[in-house]
């Protein structure tokens, strides 16, 4: 999710149609419900830990996917074991990835689950770019929700700040009844925005990018740990896991992620059941 997820400077963009299969209605949303809370983690470092292991378990099953990327079928994208499908939807408040409606379509037709992610900027509200994000992806309770936490390459001082990042996923559990997961990296965690564990942040489910041997997890998820772990860019991962990367049919190279537990937990936490 790295450079490619930026939208090029002055890029005129038109299609703003929602990632959704055709509706008649709008989408209907749970009732907001109170969050648990937890401790403080000891003061932050901006310095990652190192991880302490190259032989992470976990199910290597889920790909994440922006008009970037060139898909062919998604059936035999079903057919290479992958599980799941998380696409770019959004970024800012104003540009809506245009393959996403389509590729809605395609990959709940092949049986895959589905998701969608918002990329963070710094030149709306986080309210805002939640609202966007939500019309965009029209999600059902079956889809998985995603914030992109990262530095803009492209304008570093245009970058998603923790107050924006704190809005945007409390609007979106207000609206949803769930919090969205958090695509981070533990530097930028620790040091880009400094997420403690007092933030709301803490409490979205990790989805952790680190292309080392072993996933470093952020000082504010050190007790929850990471749910998702984007291991490869496709192109490029750490060293040992590397090895156990496979072909995946019917797309070309695109970000890897393994989820930390079975095909099961998978569904359960998919559907927020965990």
């Amino acid at each position: 999710m790295i450079s490619r997820r930026n939208v090029l400077s002055g890029l005129s963009v038109t299609a703003l149609t929602g990632c959704s299969s055709p509706r008649t209605a709008p989408p209907t949303y749970a009732s907001a419900y109170q969050y648990p809370t937890e401790p403080d983690p000891p003061p932050p470092d901006p310095v990652a830990p190192e991880p302490v292991a190259s032989d992470v378990r976990g199910l290597d099953a889920v790909i994440d996917l922006s008009a970037h990327n060139s898909v062919s079928s998604f059936q035999l994208v079903r057919a290479s074991n992958i599980l799941g499908v998380i696409h770019k939807a959004s970024e800012g408040d104003f540009y809506a990835d245009p393959r996403c409606p389509e590729r809605r379509s395609q990959a709940e037709a092949a049986g895959l689950l589905w998701g969608t992610y918002h990329f963070g900027k710094g030149d709306s509200s986080g309210e805002q770019q939640a609202a966007f994000f939500l019309e965009t992806s029209r999600p059902t309770r079956r889809t998985l929700l995603a914030l992109d936490l990262e530095a803009n390459e492209g304008d570093p001082s245009n970058s998603m700040t923790l107050e924006q990042a704190e809005a945007f996923v409390q609007a979106v559990g207000n609206a949803t009844g769930r919090l969205p997961l958090v695509y981070v990296h533990s530097n930028w965690a620790n040091g880009g925005v400094g997420v403690t564990g007092s933030s709301i942040l803490a409490r979205c489910g990790l989805w952790v990018v680190d292309y080392s041997d072993a996933p470093r997890i952020p000082l504010a998820w050190a007790t929850s740990g990471w749910r998702l772990w984007q291991y490869s860019s496709g192109e490029y991962s750490g060293r040992r896991v590397n090895r156990r990367d496979r072909t995946i049919q019917g797309v070309d190279p695109c970000d890897r992620n393994m989820f930390n537990g079975d095909a099961a937990a998978l569904d359960r936490f998919w559907y927020g059941a965990a």
